[in-house]
């Protein structure tokens, strides 16, 4: 319990340190969204309008210490406002619809990322210089080389556009009413299919390289040994005393990773238009929707601190010695 209390008392630090780098940072950007409204209306908007506009959105014009502590205020009661360029839908109301499908993408392409790359690393690391490892170490290694960008266009180009195998963006047929038919459910599983797959290939090699160096600096350790030399089974010594071991790293970046998907992975899903937390996040940024942009970032803090907790949960889980330290 001590262990726990302290790593919450850390965390509500940092949500703190956190939340006043997400206020500034709008603010540091140059424009501002009233501005940019009056901009692209074209002198069709009175200049009279400015104030009603300021007030309609909730704006604060005081000092800055004054609009701190109205977003603080924001931030505990959940009213984030209204979105300017999705008005009059609240920032709540987009991000909540946004939400949902960024779990399906990036959370599908993490666990079967992480699933895949723990997998083949451990046996890399087992059979070491053999076939599967000569294959699999360099093509990982190459693919952390390779920005995500160029795998999602190349991805796009090669299936949606040369090939026609598969639709090139949006998360479903819009001709489709969304529930629970067998036609909307496969279209949702078409259309994330292509996004899915790029995002693990950006992940799984990260996740493969991982496991294969943590086991094999597991492999030489005496409980590995003594474990082969008592006539344990070969598989019993890999999974339960070798890659146990070399999993926490592994389970660190798994964290790290699961926190930082929500706030949307912006490159992918702005390639394939799908309509995730990273497309709103870059339309908040384009349009310069200071209430959407700190609700995006309010969420991917809140995600990562509490990845990280549960992180360190888990670590006492498999690490039994933590519990006494």
């Amino acid at each position: 319990m001590a262990f726990i209390l302290r790593r919450l008392g850390f965390y509500i630090v940092a949500f703190f340190v956190a939340a006043t780098i997400n206020f500034m940072l709008p603010r540091l950007m140059p424009g501002n969204p009233i501005d940019i409204m009056f901009a692209q209306a074209q002198l069709t908007i009175p200049p009279e309008a400015r104030a009603a506009l300021i007030e309609t959105f909730g704006f604060a014009t005081g000092p800055l210490h004054e609009q701190y502590f109205s977003y603080l205020k924001s931030v505990f009661t959940g009213d984030l406002g209204y979105s300017i360029r999705f008005f009059p839908q609240t920032v709540n109301e987009r991000l909540g619809y946004a939400l949902p499908w960024t779990l399906l993408l990036a959370g599908c392409a993490t666990v079967l990322a992480f699933a895949f790359g723990t997998l083949m690393g451990i046996f890399a690391a087992w059979k070491r210089g053999g076939p599967l490892d000569a294959v699999i170490t360099p093509a990982s290694l190459a693919l952390q080389a390779i920005p995500p960008v160029v795998i999602a266009i190349v991805a796009l180009f090669v299936f949606g556009v040369a090939l026609r195998w598969l639709p090139t963006g949006y998360a479903f047929n819009p001709s489709l009413d969304p529930g629970f038919t067998w036609a909307y459910i496969s279209s949702v599983f078409i259309h994330a299919l292509m996004p899915v797959v790029s995002l693990m290939i950006v992940f799984v090699g990260g996740y493969l390289v991982t496991m294969r160096n943590n086991m094999i600096g597991q492999l030489g350790e005496d409980h590995v040994i003594m474990g082969l030399a008592k006539g344990l089974s070969e598989r019993r010594v890999k999974f339960n005393y070798a890659a146990r071991n070399a999993l926490l790293p592994s389970v660190t970046s798994l964290g790290l990773t699961l926190g930082a998907i929500l706030g949307g992975s912006l490159v992918t899903e702005v390639v394939f238009n799908y309509p995730g937390l990273g497309q709103t996040l870059y339309i908040g940024i384009v349009t310069r929707d200071y209430p959407l942009i700190q609700g995006q970032l309010l969420i991917m803090t809140l995600a990562i601190l509490t990845a990280n907790l549960i992180v360190d949960l888990l670590y006492v889980l498999l690490d039994p010695r933590l519990r006494r330290a």
